[in-house]
């Protein structure tokens, strides 16, 4: 087999894997996969406007509407028009949403640690440096 071809597919069945386990972790808290990246996201970075969310998650605008609509529906995060440009959107936690976070990022950084401690740490760090090589160069030639 060709080796990126092997690469590829190696990465995309580990990516699968461990996003299986990772939604299935945190159905513990109440929310999926997609909610939790913006959960986590408004956690470490405060209230974001929608454009500035979307970047971040590398999603498109639409995706990124359907996830928040949800978060809002169960009442984690809410919209508020931008105090700088009323037409921009600004979402960010509920009380209850910042809870969610406070109760679950550490333990979820924990589960996220064990699965990824097959791999020593170092193995971490040059999986983490090769994959950021690869996406940082792949994003620039688009």
């Amino acid at each position: 087999m060709d080796t990126a071809l092997g690469m590829w597919v190696k990465l995309m069945r580990s990516y699968a894997t461990f996003q299986r386990k990772n939604a299935e972790h945190l159905k513990n808290f109440g929310v999926t996969a997609a909610q939790y990246a913006v959960i986590e996201c408004l956690g470490h970075l405060g209230p974001l406007l929608m454009g500035e969310l979307c970047k971040k998650m590398l999603v498109s605008g639409g995706n990124m509407t359907v996830v928040v609509d949800n978060l809002e529906k169960d009442g984690l995060v809410e919209r508020v028009p931008s105090e700088e440009d009323r037409r921009s959107i600004l979402v960010r936690f509920t009380p209850k949403g910042k809870k969610v976070f406070d109760d679950s990022f550490g333990k979820h950084a924990g589960y996220l640690t064990q699965m990824a401690s097959v791999l020593s740490e170092r193995e971490q760090r040059d999986l983490g440096r090769l994959l950021k090589k690869l996406g940082c160069t792949l994003r620039e030639d688009l």
